[in-house]
């Protein structure tokens, strides 16, 4: 029974020790797209993981504005007032010089979903180009069977986004009999009333039955705009994939309608990455700088089940 006690200690010390660690760290989370689902999943994951161990999180959003973020981060890093940074969905590359002035005042930089510059401390995403090898082979060898025509909706500016069209542009040269019909940047502010839209138009293009065999999109919001948009207009022969795995497109998944597959990234396991290594730093443990991803999982109509809430 003694012996019992003493383990039962031990963890509950081990439990204080590492909470004391985080207890009144200031922590900020920036990111310029809490709009988005996804986005604002992680900033929720984050501030809850942070909170329960004692953190205090301010939640910094900019609106799509990466001048206002590059302020933001520069104001926070000159006052001195935060102990940790989180960039969430943002590439860093874009606010590099401010950054710098962190990185200058000895305040660690973690990214959640975004890319990684020299300087910071971990960056917990995706394989991105991974999850475009995963998306895309199964769009073109499964559910089109090597032939059609395909348009891509993309948003090049995003560092995760990007990393799967890169995957996309490399392996349809390798399908000579696929063509790609037009590539279409979709903006990050409203991207499933903007990809309906766009994709209104390109059926109007494309009038034809059967003209367009596929819609490839980054990310599961197009995605779903691109399904409305062929749902009014009756053209259920189009196939449409994504990438997130949010739960709108999931439940579209599990209807069998346009939108054949997502594939599910694991935001609560990144946030839990970026925790834990930032618990280690303030407890002066080493931490292995760099990417660390968490793995992802291609949803399809035979394992919806699993992914339905």
């Amino acid at each position: 029974m003694k012996k019992i006690m003493i383990v039962v200690l031990v963890i509950l010390m081990t439990c204080l020790s590492a909470q004391a660690e985080m207890t009144g760290k200031q922590v900020a989370l920036m990111t310029p797209y809490l709009g988005s689902v996804t986005t604002n999943q992680m900033v929720e994951y984050l501030k809850d993981d942070l909170e329960a161990k004692g953190a205090v999180v301010t939640v910094i959003n900019t609106n799509n504005d990466f001048s206002l973020l590059a302020s933001r981060i520069e104001d926070v890093a000159i006052s001195g007032q935060t102990d940790a940074i989180v960039l969430v969905s943002a590439d860093p590359s874009q606010v590099a010089n401010q950054l710098q002035d962190a990185f200058d005042a000895g305040i660690p930089v973690f990214g959640c979903d975004s890319g990684f510059i020299e300087g910071m401390a971990v960056n917990a995403t995706s394989d991105n180009y991974q999850m475009g090898e995963l998306i895309v082979h199964y769009l073109f060898d499964d559910l089109m069977g090597g032939k059609g025509t395909v348009i891509a909706l993309t948003h090049r500016p995003h560092p995760g986004v990007v990393k799967r069209c890169i995957a996309f542009d490399e392996i349809i040269k390798d399908y000579p009999d696929i063509q790609l019909i037009t590539e279409q940047h979709v903006p990050a502010e409203q991207p499933i009333n903007d990809a309906q839209t766009i994709v209104e138009n390109l059926l109007l293009a494309n009038a034809e039955e059967g003209s367009i065999t596929a819609i490839w999109a980054a990310w599961d919001e197009p995605a779903i705009g691109a399904a409305q948009a062929l749902k009014e207009a009756g053209r259920d022969e189009v196939i449409v994939t994504g990438v997130d795995g949010n739960q709108q497109a999931v439940s579209l998944v599990a209807e069998d309608g346009c939108l054949k597959a997502t594939v599910a990234q694991n935001f609560e396991g990144m946030a839990a990455i970026v925790v834990e290594e930032m618990e280690k730093l303030f407890d002066g443990q080493e931490i292995e700088f760099g990417e660390k991803y968490a793995p992802a999982t291609l949803i399809t109509l035979e394992n919806i089940e699993d992914f339905l809430e």
